[in-house]
């Protein structure tokens, strides 16, 4: 019978002769902050701060990749088609020409691998119980390929890169986990991350331009959209 103890070297998380693994550090005490942090969750986008999710919010029994899109069904009947896809960017506060963009160049990219038929759909509608064959490379790997949210990918964000606020990115931090997380040869990947990030950073930042955990962690499941609504929608009744 083998010894059942772990060795220090076995557990080390940095290695001498590759000098990023310390320069990018990962959270060594993370299973004793959030439960199984190792394990994918389906339904909630978890943290230390949120074991259970975002509080109070219908999943819907939708992956938490579905929750992310599932915003932009305006009508809820399971499709997202260019113009809603518009309205949406559009609730959340984005520019006219940004939601034209957004609303042709989305649908146009990602509509067709969630067709239930090889047939192209010239109305571009993307279905949303088939959005997990979207997920594109060079990303966090916040999402795993069946769209569950992997919490130690999520906290790695900012164990490896918020070196200046343990829960916030830089627009400086941001740069530096876009130009990591590139996958080799894979334009497209880099392309739609540099694009959903910016974007992210461009609503989601604050006055002193850090980009918040809870901000990302609203992204992953949608939840930031709505409070994005939210608030556009109460700053307009003000006004």
């Amino acid at each position: 019978m083998g010894s059942s103890s772990v060795n220090e070297a076995a557990m080390a998380t940095e290695a001498l002769q590759a000098p990023i693994t310390k320069a990018r550090k990962l959270n060594t005490d993370l299973q004793d902050q959030l439960s199984k942090p190792y394990l994918a969750r389906a339904l909630e986008a978890v943290d230390p701060s949120h074991p259970n999710g975002t509080e109070g919010r219908d999943h819907g029994n939708m992956s938490v990749l579905q929750q992310h899109v599932a915003f932009f069904d305006r009508n809820k009947d399971g499709i997202v088609y260019p113009w809603e896809t518009y309205q949406g960017f559009r609730a959340i506060g984005c520019d006219i020409l940004t939601s034209i963009g957004g609303g042709f160049l989305i649908n146009l990219v990602l509509g067709y691998s969630t067709q239930p038929s090889w047939i192209p759909n010239p109305l571009l509608p993307i279905y949303i119980k088939n959005i997990h064959k979207c997920k594109h490379g060079s990303d966090s790997e916040t999402y795993d390929t069946e769209g569950r949210f992997e919490p130690s990918k999520f906290d790695a964000i900012f164990s490896k890169y918020g070196l200046t606020h343990p829960n916030a990115l830089t627009s400086d931090e941001l740069s530096a986990m876009l130009k990591a997380n590139r996958n080799l040869t894979d334009f497209n990947g880099w392309i739609l991350s540099y694009a959903e990030w910016q974007l992210l950073y461009k609503l989601g930042k604050d006055e002193k331009g850090l980009l918040h955990r809870e901000t990302i962690r609203g992204l992953y499941d949608g939840s930031l959209f709505e409070q994005l609504e939210k608030n556009r929608t109460s700053h307009s009744k003000r006004s």
